[in-house]
């Protein structure tokens, strides 16, 4: 993963340059109907921030951790996302300028069903754990259920509080050009959710 998110990051940095247009023609043919404004504009894909978040979290945490705070991820955003465009007209949910702009343009029901939509999956993922590696911690099924719904929570909460939109690196700091670097959700949410998936794990002695 390192690998494949240190060539993402090159092609991210040389697809805009002379000489290095066929890069950036060959992921918009590939590409150019998944690709959002701004990553056709000169921003990084979403791409190599996944890259970039899954192998942070493999790295920091235990693997059965990291890999549930992946799976937040690939449920809990685009969960999110559909119920808080589906419920966007519902004003007293929205957060508009957010808490300290945490959240900004983002609402409590996306939240929550972001949230819901990971119960599922995180309580038979933990079902099957808890019942194959023989946990001789509380693995009843109300303390399975607290875990995932927790875990959900937790993904969904670091989905909110990224802000829309993003917030961005400064062209130039001290007169040094910057990498259009951005506070992306595909790095925030399996963070997140990985360390707060150790913090249930070790309360409930798994």
């Amino acid at each position: 993963m390192s690998i494949l998110t240190f060539s993402t990051l090159l092609m991210e940095c040389l697809r805009y340059r002379k000489g290095f247009e066929w890069m950036n023609d060959t992921l918009n043919f590939m590409l150019g109907g998944t690709l959002r404004k701004h990553e056709m504009e000169g921003k990084f894909t979403g791409s190599f921030y996944y890259f970039l978040g899954v192998t942070i979290t493999a790295a920091c945490f235990p693997q059965s951790c990291a890999s549930l705070g992946i799976c937040q991820l690939a449920v809990a955003d685009p969960a999110a996302s559909f119920f808080g465009r589906m419920t966007r007209n519902v004003y007293w949910s929205r957060i508009q300028n957010g808490f300290f702009g945490i959240g900004r343009n983002k609402g409590f029901l996306g939240f929550l069903g972001g949230a819901l939509a990971c119960l599922p999956m995180n309580y038979r993922i933990l079902s099957l754990a808890t019942m194959h590696t023989g946990h001789i911690g509380v693995t009843s099924p109300a303390s399975i259920a607290m875990a995932s719904v927790l875990l959900g929570l937790a993904g969904s909460f670091a989905d909110l509080c990224v802000p829309t939109p993003a917030l961005t690196m400064p062209k130039e700091v001290c007169g040094v050009p910057m990498l259009p670097f951005h506070v992306d959700d595909n790095v925030v949410v399996p963070i997140f959710s990985g360390f707060m998936c150790t913090k249930i794990f070790e309360y409930l002695q798994w």
